[in-house]
């Protein structure tokens, strides 16, 4: 697991550290305020109430948790659930016959992508009772495997961007005047000529100079295609597919049983663009490894204007040699250790079922 929250416990004692995890841990389950008693109770811990009592104390007055007004019992707060991440909380790891069921479930899909991104959301989240995203592929480092222009109606044109992989972009644009199919099929092969086997980044940073001189006998199409490389090769969130699953059990969090939070999260999912950048880090290892963000507000973008906070785990996937992202989206009380191994684990398997595809 990637993390920045590193360093977090270094000023904590050795007993403030175990009740910290220990309190994560009981409030995790439990949904509720943590007390001395429940503490004493549920870890059977040696130590008097009154003493873990002052030692949670000693804890809220350093901001790792909490007192909510109506109780008596302590909540963690974002940096104690973050110093809980980087340092306290016990490694989890997929059990192997969920492994095992994953693989088989995966590798029937390996020559699917679109089929592969969409279960894989739904195992997720049936897996950690939690949000499951999973974003495609990235397609800026794809080679163009060929492109494709085809007239669909009077003076509309569907160019049909087929990268390595399996991944095809189609955009419809208009065009000046009709064409005749001759004078596309000439213009489609002198295209594939400059462009196949280039990375879609590649041409569009460099599509002027490889076919500005097929402008002079096809001026319109050329002109159309270089007013266009921007939507044609770039790699913009609007082109990419964000597959969600489990909703019903992000609502059925406690967290969420107020409207007013029902919306602010309904309204996050609904923006497609945001949800990529909050599932995407560019310090993501490419790994595999899961990267932890807690405390988002949705709405708000900070983690102190009240309303239900969310965390997200996310990890990248390499599908032919292009990177995806699969995660989590879950409130901030969430079995992390849960969670990390299983957006681990699915990342993994995802990568893994692509090179037994491409080895078969």
């Amino acid at each position: 697991m990637s993390n920045s929250f590193s360093g977090l416990t270094r000023r904590l004692t050795p007993r403030q550290r175990d009740i910290l995890r220990m309190v994560v841990t009981l409030f995790v389950e439990t949904a509720g305020p943590v007390g001395s008693k429940a503490l004493k109770k549920r870890f059977e811990i040696g130590w008097s109430s009154a003493t873990i009592r002052t030692v949670m104390s000693e804890l809220e007055g350093l901001g790792f948790l909490m007192h909510p007004h109506t109780s008596a019992g302590r909540i963690p707060t974002d940096a104690g659930y973050r110093a809980f991440v980087a340092e306290l909380m016990d490694n989890a790891v997929l059990r192997q016959e969920e492994r095992d069921y994953l693989q088989s479930e995966l590798f029937v899909l390996q020559e699917d992508t679109e089929a592969l991104i969409k279960e894989s959301s739904r195992l997720l989240a049936q897996l950690a009772q939690l949000l499951g995203v999973v974003l495609s592929p990235r397609l800026n480092q794809g080679v163009l495997q060929r492109l494709d222009i085809v007239p669909v109606s009077s003076g509309r044109l569907l160019f049909v961007v087929s990268v390595e992989g399996g991944y095809i972009r189609t955009i419809v644009s208009q065009a000046g005047s009709e064409l005749k199919p001759d004078q596309l099929g000439s213009l489609v092969q002198l295209l594939n000529e400059r462009l196949a086997g280039l990375t879609l980044d590649e041409i569009r940073r460099t599509c002027m100079p490889r076919i500005r001189d097929l402008a002079s006998d096809h001026m319109e199409i050329v002109q159309l295609i270089l007013n266009r490389s921007s939507d044609l090769f770039s790699d913009e969130p609007d082109t990419r597919t964000v597959q969600f699953d489990g909703t019903p059990f992000m609502l059925s969090q406690p967290e969420f049983s107020e409207a007013g939070h029902v919306r602010t999260l309904i309204s996050l999912l609904d923006d497609r663009s945001h949800v990529i950048r909050l599932m995407e880090d560019e310090a993501e290892p490419l790994n595999g490894s899961a990267h932890v963000r807690i405390g988002y507000r949705p709405g708000s973008g900070s983690a102190d204007d009240g309303g239900s906070a969310i965390s997200i785990v996310s990890a990248p996937y390499m599908v032919s040699n292009l990177r995806g992202t699969i995660g989590v989206i879950g409130p901030t009380r969430m079995n992390y250790a849960r969670a990390v191994a299983l957006v681990e684990g699915m990342a993994t398997l995802m990568t893994l079922s692509d090179s037994h595809s491409r080895l078969a």
